[in-house]
């Protein structure tokens, strides 16, 4: 016999993806859960994705070592390493490893959506930056670097030809522009990532904006954590780790931070969850615990605490 539902109870309905608000608010959860880990797991979980993209930058470096094509065919070298790349930022999105340039976008829209305090956001973006950095550098170091994977002349030449193009060359705000295009596209690739309810069409969700921002030639603050100090473990000349700091860490970080943050955090915050009084259901759930003010102080708990001060004033 049919199961007869009341015409007043309403019955979602699931499609193969979520909605841009939908997709915004599982991007807020996400920001709030990653703000709230504990710090040692931070630091373990940001360590394992510096190291995870350093993989996909060793083999993007073996990509560029053609040097018939690059100066024939620059343009097919740059369309092979762009496929090859984003399995590094798949493997840490599905392995939910915390990269700081994926923080800028999803614990700038949890603190927007007063899920975390500014200061458990700006103490996720120190820690996963510098565990990023330490993942990054013992693979460049250990794999790469003692392991002589690139130590090939044809390869020494290429990385080193490399590093120098994105340091050396370009001006300061050339490299903080591309900082912001590099971001914008990876933290779109992570923001669709969270649309997607299989792993196919989260892979695929990934891959295409990560191979945009690679093929344009941007410039990803983690991403050179690995092919520049590759390069100074290999004699380049005109590098120094002080001119990689001011000129391409400082730089891209910035504008990393600016493309994440604002062009996909504060913009999807804005058009999908600002002044919006209901809860954005994911699948029948709504999101629980008490707002958080901006800095630190659980917004209900602060308003009891005013609430029994009043009353020991009117007794008084």
């Amino acid at each position: 016999m049919a199961t007869a539902y009341p015409y007043h109870q309403p019955i979602e309905v699931i499609h193969n993806a979520y909605t841009a608000q939908q997709t915004t608010e599982i991007a807020s959860r996400m920001g709030a859960a990653k703000a709230n880990m504990r710090v040692d797991k931070i630091f373990t979980s940001s360590f394992m994705a510096g190291a995870i993209l350093a993989f996909a930058c060793a083999a993007v470096s073996t990509v560029n070592t053609a040097p018939w094509y690059q100066e024939n065919a620059p343009g097919v070298i740059k369309l092979f390493a762009a496929l090859v790349f984003p399995f590094g930022l798949v493997a840490i999105i599905l392995t939910g490893a915390d990269l700081a340039t994926g923080s800028f976008m999803f614990t700038t829209l949890s603190t927007l959506h007063h899920r975390t305090s500014i200061l458990k956001m700006l103490q996720h973006w120190v820690i996963t930056f510098f565990g990023n950095l330490a993942g990054s550098l013992f693979v460049m170091a250990i794999i790469a670097g003692y392991g002589e994977i690139l130590s090939d002349a044809a390869y020494r030449t290429q990385t080193i030809k490399f590093a120098t193009t994105k340091v050396v060359h370009p001006p300061w705000h050339a490299i903080f522009i591309r900082g912001i295009g590099a971001n914008w596209l990876v933290c779109l690739a992570c923001f669709l990532a969270c649309g997607a309810r299989e792993m196919v069409s989260k892979i695929m969700a990934i891959w295409w904006p990560t191979f945009a921002f690679v093929i344009l030639g941007f410039d990803h603050v983690i991403a050179n954590m690995f092919y520049i100090p590759m390069a100074i473990f290999l004699g380049a000349e005109e590098i120094t780790v002080g001119l990689y700091i001011w000129k391409s860490m400082i730089p891209a970080l910035l504008g990393n931070m600016v493309g994440g943050g604002l062009f996909v955090g504060v913009v999807y915050w804005y058009l999908y969850l600002a002044g919006n009084p209901s809860p954005v259901l994911i699948d029948g759930s709504a999101f629980g615990g008490a707002p958080v003010a901006l800095f630190g102080v659980n917004a209900d708990v602060e308003e009891e605490r005013s609430h029994r001060e009043s009353d020991k004033t009117d007794m008084a």
